[in-house]
């Protein structure tokens, strides 16, 4: 059955000790794809892997937007009061992006060679539900009094409280464990290798029983999915086309109820195919199906009544965050009044073809938080209540100051995370739409001109945070220093507005290469 909750799709990424580049990588591509959560698996007596809470505080530091769970953690070697205020630390720290994923444990050889218990299967399971117990109490801010056969605790005085209610996750399998997430669990989490897509509809049989028993309705539950599979022409669950995973996931939503769907994957390629192809794909799918299903009886479907043409494209709806002409600084980075410009011909655009669009905005969107945040380090200098030193560090680590803004944000913010250095891929989208779209040569050339400028005035802005400390605060250095934040509040504000203008229709008509 389908429970009607809102589609969601995330990364499931390795936190390999040896590769953490590209975890940070794969993860801040999460981010700027808009997928909706990052998980880690759990394993601390891997020697390959590193730490899960260490490596998701990182991932928090580089990411905005995504959120952010253990997938799931092992609660054998982690006591419940420590899960509790690591999460609700992180949660705080994240501004309410983290969810946590228990697991009663596995790999009892490993656990055990770390210092842990050795848990029968019944014990595995009543040991998760005192610390579910715990844990919810402490952050609920109670004094925590429990006495249980694994886990207690004595009066203790809880703190932090977290951001936001944290939902808990569940891995289960088992009868028994299935029915404590139908009672207790906010999500279940299943991997696909334990249970297959044809086990779910039993299993989720059994976890409706246990919410009703509890007087909870079925739908209390979110069911979420780890899946992997292989983009390519084979035949078989999540072995084809992008178009065929998303057959195949919208059905799984609308006959087994999942509704988050984690990615297990490390290939940036894959992960922003399931972001850009496969998410919008099962959205739209299981969109009109519900949509169908819900229409009145007398009423004939939609889809039925609709030209397949004609149902798959829309009027195009992406729009280009205007300019309103302020500008804060007395100097110009460049004269707006030469830029060129391309009109094109616009059509009816697929669902698609304006998400690959809507990601410039998007992107855009979170550059332009980027500069808020900018001015407001800048504004705790002036102040006093930040030190150069420390506003530096904060500013280089923002995606504007990586980009180094010699190809674009679009293309930065996008390729750099998925190559993870300037090659021949950072340039493809570029190249393409030059070669796509001869006429639009003159623009992206101006909009390339643009970002060196940007990239100079980035230099210029980190030069005046060092005069600062060499000025020893001086009143004309900290004027200084606001002059030359303005000049690239000005420049960047005008330029990202310029590109949208120009570059929504061709990126929609001509995709990224």
């Amino acid at each position: 059955m389908d429970y009607g909750h809102e589609l969601e799709f995330g990364a499931f990424l390795t936190p390999d000790a040896a590769h953490l580049d590209r975890l940070f990588e794969n993860a801040q591509l999460a981010d700027v794809l808009g997928l909706d959560i990052v998980c880690l698996q759990d394993h601390p007596y891997a020697a390959q892997q590193g730490d899960m809470w260490t490596l998701l505080s990182a991932i928090g530091a580089r990411t905005t937007a995504v959120r952010l769970a253990p997938n799931v953690a092992c609660l054998p070697l982690r006591p419940p009061v420590v899960l509790a205020k690591a999460a609700a630390t992180l949660d705080l720290v994240t501004l309410g992006r983290v969810e946590l994923g228990l697991g009663a444990g596995a790999f009892w050889d490993g656990i055990v060679a770390a210092g842990g218990p050795r848990r029968t299967p019944k014990q595995a399971v009543d040991a998760l539900k005192e610390a579910m117990a715990i844990i919810r109490a402490f952050w609920a801010g109670n004094s925590v009094r429990f006495a249980g056969e694994h886990y207690s605790a004595a009066g203790l005085k809880p703190g932090p409280v977290p951001t936001h209610d944290i939902p808990i996750w569940l891995g289960a399998y088992k009868p028994r464990m299935l029915r404590v997430t139908g009672r207790l669990a906010d999500v279940w989490i299943p991997s696909m290798g334990y249970a297959e897509p044809t086990d779910l509809l039993a299993m989720n049989a059994t976890i409706d029983e246990a919410t009703i028993a509890a007087g909870r309705a079925p739908e209390a539950v979110r069911r979420a999915y780890n899946i992997f599979g292989t983009f390519g022409r084979d035949a078989g669950f999540l072995k084809g086309s992008a178009h065929e995973w998303a057959e195949q996931l919208a059905e799984l939503t609308l006959t087994a109820g999942v509704s988050t769907y984690v990615l297990g994957s490390d290939d940036a390629r894959a992960l922003a195919t399931f972001a850009h192809e496969v998410a919008p794909a099962v959205r739209e799918l299981v969109t009109a199906e519900r949509g169908r299903m819900t229409s009145p009886p007398s009423q004939p479907p939609a889809v039925e009544t609709v030209a397949p043409e004609a149902s798959a494209r829309h009027t195009f709806s992406v729009s280009a965050t205007p300019d309103n002409g302020t500008r804060l600084a007395t100097e110009r980075a460049w004269d707006e009044g030469d830029r060129p410009t391309y009109v094109m011909a616009g059509r009816e655009y697929s669902t698609h073809e304006q998400a690959t669009a809507q990601h410039l905005v998007d992107v855009h969107d979170h550059l332009r938080q980027e500069l808020t945040q900018v001015r407001g380090v800048v504004e705790q200098v002036r102040a006093g209540a930040m030190s150069v030193g420390a506003a530096r560090s904060a500013i280089n680590t923002m995606t504007m100051r990586q980009n180094n803004w010699t190809l674009g944000a679009y293309c930065q913010a996008y390729c750099r995370v998925v190559t993870g250095h300037h090659t021949l891929e950072d340039r493809s989208i570029f190249r393409h739409l030059r070669r796509a779209e001869p006429g639009l040569t003159p623009v992206i050339d101006r909009l390339e001109a643009e970002h060196h400028v940007i990239h100079d005035l980035l230099d210029r802005l980190d030069e005046a945070l060092v005069t600062v400390v060499t000025a020893d605060g001086s009143t004309a250095a900290l004027d200084d220093l606001a002059a030359s934040l303005d000049l690239l509040t000005d420049a960047l504000l005008s330029h990202l507005s310029y590109e949208e203008r120009e570059l929504l229709l061709p990126l929609a008509e001509h995709g990224m290469g």
